[in-house]
């Protein structure tokens, strides 16, 4: 879907932001409306013992956690995007990522679980984050978002192996999302994102490792 955009001024793109955090803090994030992923004809979510279920809604609270963090990484960049086509393209992206976002709360809902109680945090931290990457400059920007769905794509794939083998419904989820990430990847590599330094990549792994460890209990 092609978003039709005005010449934006800076207030307008100030208050474009302001709306999507309060949104996202009410638990309505902007999103593309797809349906929840799920299994292939056939294939059905069999019973899981109740430590299983605590497992794969601490999974999938990680995956909800992770997906606050890359919408909120994306309307930062969209911020300062120096170009419009970028601009587009991040907040076209950001709004799949709120697909991911309505689909991780169903899931967690199903298993009788909720979302990150540090939400409002994982936000605000990856908001800055983003402006910060995209005051560097639309290349670098765009680096960011390639780094940051290759580190989430291999995330993702973990969580999949680590989910107990009857769940088939969180592993349809999973598998859309990753779909999406590879497809951002390419997109951003595309339009001239720049590969980022090994010592940035490290310390975006890290970064990540704080949430994920965080989020699978909080």
């Amino acid at each position: 879907m092609t978003t039709n955009l005005r010449t934006e001024s800076p207030l307008d793109r100030i208050i474009s932001f302001l709306d999507h955090g309060l949104k996202n803090a009410a638990g309505c994030p902007p999103a593309a409306g797809r349906l929840i992923p799920t299994p292939p004809p056939g294939v059905e979510s069999g019973p899981m013992s109740p430590q299983e279920r605590r497992h794969a809604a601490g999974l999938m609270r990680v995956n909800h956690a992770g997906e606050i963090a890359a919408q909120a990484l994306y309307h930062g960049q969209a911020l300062v995007a120096q170009d419009r086509g970028v601009r587009e393209f991040l907040m076209n992206s950001a709004r799949e990522e709120g697909d991911h976002l309505v689909w991780c709360t169903a899931r967690l809902q199903q298993l009788g679980s909720r979302p990150s109680a540090l939400a409002p945090m994982w936000y605000l931290g990856s908001a800055l984050i983003g402006a910060a990457a995209g005051l560097a400059g639309d290349a670098i920007s765009l680096g960011f978002i390639a780094e940051t769905e290759r580190q989430v794509e291999a995330h993702i794939e973990q969580h999949l192996e680590k989910l107990p083998s009857t769940d088939e419904d969180s592993r349809a989820v999973l598998q859309q999302m990753k779909a999406d990430e590879i497809a951002h990847r390419k997109h951003a590599l595309a339009r001239g994102g720049k590969e980022l330094p090994s010592a940035l990549q490290g310390l975006m792994r890290n970064t990540a490792k704080i949430m994920t460890k965080s989020a699978y209990w909080l």
